[in-house]
């Protein structure tokens, strides 16, 4: 289903202590629009110097069900799938939401409730921890419609689980439950389902927004880009960046406190 430009798609609400909620709103199943995607890209690049941390959330049925398939077609009888073109332009708005949401320097949480399929998943990937109730459903099912994933789905799941489990869920297209998520690494939390889901991700998110927002945002980007490359580029990377977390105000903060107070005391602005 395709809407207008005017309808919104992503809700975002600020809760003021530097907690930014992120909240998909395109029917019950929440797929993956074109448009939706452009609102999540500015949306996410709107709040990227403001956020402390960001939770992304749908609906209690689905955080995403997978991309708006019926987009990826001609629209013609007989049956025939959308150009190159337009497959590389979907593709193209599904690679700037999900990078703009992964380039965020504050920590992000994706609260999945339901299914996570396909670009849904994709999206939760995107995020850096993912927290899910225990009735969630995740997995990368293009397979099963000819097509491989499109957002990320080979690259940052094989990142996030290894390789081989990223073939089995690839290359089966199966949907793993929230138990099994939890064991291989693909979520980081289960809890009960319904507004629980959101209010663990908010209040582990809180937990960040309190803590030292240039650290973590240093922290963030050690991790990340170092995985691009080799040890050796990766341990240079730290290198730089540590000396940078000196210069900022956290480590005044930090260092103080640690040497007045004692550890863990420290109140970051």
């Amino acid at each position: 289903m395709s809407q207008s430009n005017d309808e919104t798609l992503v809700e975002r609400t600020d809760s003021g202590d530097g907690v930014v909620q992120l909240r998909l709103n395109n029917g019950k199943l929440n797929p993956l629009s074109v448009e939706l995607l452009d609102q999540l890209h500015d949306a996410a690049t709107e709040v990227a110097d403001t956020a402390r941390a960001v939770v992304i959330a749908g609906g209690e049925r689905a955080f995403a069900a997978g991309a708006d398939i019926t987009q990826f077609t001609a629209g013609t009888e007989p049956f025939e799938l959308a150009s190159p073109e337009r497959v590389r332009e979907i593709g193209g708005a599904f690679l700037r939401a999900l990078n703009a949401v992964a380039a965020l320097r504050c920590p992000t949480i994706a609260a999945i409730s339901g299914v996570a399929l396909g670009g849904g998943c994709e999206l939760a990937l995107a995020c850096d921890f993912r927290v899910a109730g225990e009735k969630a459903r995740l997995g990368q099912p293009e397979i099963l419609l000819g097509i491989i994933p499109g957002g990320g789905g080979t690259q940052r799941l094989a990142r996030l689980v290894g390789p081989s489990r990223a073939k089995d869920l690839v290359f089966t297209g199966r949907a793993v439950d929230a138990v099994e998520a939890l064991r291989i690494g693909l979520v980081d939390r289960v809890v009960d389902d319904g507004a629980d889901v959101v209010e663990e991700a908010i209040a582990w998110a809180r937990t960040f927004a309190a803590g030292p927002s240039d650290a973590l945002a240093l922290a963030k980007r050690a991790i990340d880009s170092g995985l691009a490359g080799t040890l050796e580029d990766g341990l240079n990377l730290e290198q730089d960046l540590f000396v940078d977390s000196f210069a900022t105000r956290d480590a005044l903060i930090g260092v103080e406190s640690f040497l007045s107070q004692g550890p863990g005391k420290a109140k970051f602005d």
